[in-house]
């Protein structure tokens, strides 16, 4: 239904008290404004530093009807059928003389055709007027909407502009659509905005800013942190069944097979630490081209009842707004253990998460990475909230290889003057975290000679390291063999 239709019906059903909880001021009035003038009824708008006035008729404003109590007893007493508008009212809704007034206009609404309508960013409605009330929610704007928006702040941009044309990439425009999803009107319109004036384009680099600035709207508790830095997957050594398995489903997460197959849902990835399985939550983001969202556990965490559990709700659904979009959860297994020493609270959260990954249809494609799989809850694992569990090992002679390669062409270091095989040997049972590191403690040994890091001074390096694999080897034995007849092996 329309949202002026909507607001017609809600009015011509004698709805004593409307609440509207919505930042868009300009829109709510001027939806009011076309079901006011559908109706043939007046339209009173009131705020603590105009007062009560006719909409549209500046020149009206009552300096007798300022204050909040004052504007109530006025609305009770002149007995003037129509729509009163009350923007910003909730600070005073903790009056019982205020509330006590309301309830009054309320009783006597059907016979004078008197409808309160209150409008804020968020209202506490109190308990004596909630039987009265009746919710009205803006419809965010759909697909059609956006392009329409996003066609007119483009026009405004060429008008102004004369003698410039504006410069499309139709899969860019395809994709800022996407990205403007979830937000209001007036939202989507002001990132439009940005993205077309800042260089006169519509581009794939537009793509990274609109959905940062899009998280910095919605994030209003920090639970959530937007990474922006997603790597591509030739920044990733090994882990060939994994970018296969996720290859096979970008068609379907990009909505391709809409309505015959189920976007993916999401993996679990377990492994030794520094192994990699950080990077590949990146990757995967990077790859499709999706906002990566990593929720923070620690965040989630509140001393009041309920709290954790309202964050939580509150960061899926913003996952939600987002998508589609990556959400890594890392150390899942630090954030859902199930002891008994915080009054349920970690339980009520798993139960929380699990029914949204059961039920959730956005398309939120979920990255775990855990190292401690016997701190999970089997719940947690089942098919239908996770597509796969895959193992991420110690990378193999050939992936160390690679790892190398990667390492040293990201720090402009010749390759040439190395021999990547040689140095895999001599890191057998190291993590790529840890060949990273030990190109690191190179680069400063050479320092003290010439500045230039060689093959000599990296095998020294390597030599005198003790990877975790030998400093943990009893652990990270049995996690292999737990893992062997388990999860698939990402390698």
């Amino acid at each position: 239904m329309p949202e002026t239709q909507e607001l017609v019906t809600l009015v011509q059903s004698r709805a004593p008290i409307v609440v509207v909880e919505s930042v868009e001021e300009y829109r709510v009035v001027e939806l009011l404004s076309k079901a006011a003038a559908r109706m043939g009824r007046g339209l009173f708008r009131w705020t603590v530093t105009e007062g009560l006035r006719r909409q549209g008729d500046r020149e009206s404003r009552q300096e007798a009807v300022m204050e909040p109590g004052e504007v109530l007893r006025h609305i009770w007493a002149m007995q003037i059928s129509g729509i009163y508008l009350l923007i910003d009212f909730h600070p005073f809704l903790d009056d019982p003389k205020h509330v006590r007034q309301i309830k009054e206009v309320a009783l006597q609404a059907e016979t004078r055709r008197q409808t309160l309508v209150f409008m804020s960013h968020a209202i506490a409605v109190p308990n004596e007027i909630r039987p009265f009330v009746s919710r009205f929610e803006l419809q965010l704007p759909n697909e059609t909407v956006l392009r329409h928006t996003i066609a007119r702040v483009a026009g405004q941009w060429t008008e102004e502009q004369k003698d410039k044309r504006l410069r499309v990439d139709r899969e860019a425009l395809n994709l800022l659509v996407q990205n403007l999803r979830g937000l209001t009107l007036t939202e989507a319109e002001r990132l439009a905005r940005t993205a077309i004036y800042d260089d006169g384009a519509i581009t794939a680099d537009d793509l990274e800013e609109v959905a940062r600035a899009k998280h910095g709207l919605l994030n209003g508790e920090g639970v959530l942190s937007y990474e922006p830095d997603t790597a591509r997957f030739s920044e990733v050594g090994g882990l060939n069944r994994f970018k296969k398995w996720l290859e096979q489903r970008r068609a379907a997460m990009e909505g391709a097979h809409a309505g015959t197959l189920d976007p993916p849902r999401g993996i679990l990835l377990l492994g030794v630490q520094g192994g990699g399985k950080s990077l590949a939550a990146k990757a995967v983001a990077g790859t499709w081209g999706i906002p990566l969202l990593r929720l923070d556990f620690g965040a989630l965490y509140n001393k009041y009842h309920g709290e954790t559990e309202r964050r939580t709700r509150e960061a899926l659904r913003m996952a939600e707004v987002m998508a589609p979009c990556v959400l890594w959860l890392d150390e899942v297994e630090k954030g859902i253990s199930t002891g008994d020493n915080d009054a349920g609270t970690s339980k009520r959260l798993l139960g929380t998460l699990l029914t949204w990954m059961a039920e959730r249809k956005a398309p939120v494609f979920i990255v775990a990475t855990a190292n401690d799989i016997q701190s999970l809850p089997p719940e947690l694992m089942r098919k239908g909230r996770l597509d796969e569990i895959f193992f991420v090992d110690l990378p193999d002679r050939d992936t160390r290889a690679d790892i190398f390669t990667i390492h040293l062409k990201k720090r402009r270091i010749p390759v040439e003057g190395f021999d990547p095989l040689a140095l895999a040997d001599t890191s057998e049972g190291f993590s790529g975290a840890e060949i990273e590191q030990a190109i690191v403690a190179g680069l400063y040994s050479a320092l003290g000679g010439d500045g230039q890091i060689d093959q000599l001074i990296l095998m020294a390096e390597l030599r005198s390291t003790r990877p975790l694999s030998v400093v943990m080897k009893e652990q990270i034995d049995a996690m292999r063999a737990w893992a062997r007849d388990r999860t698939v092996p990402a390698h």
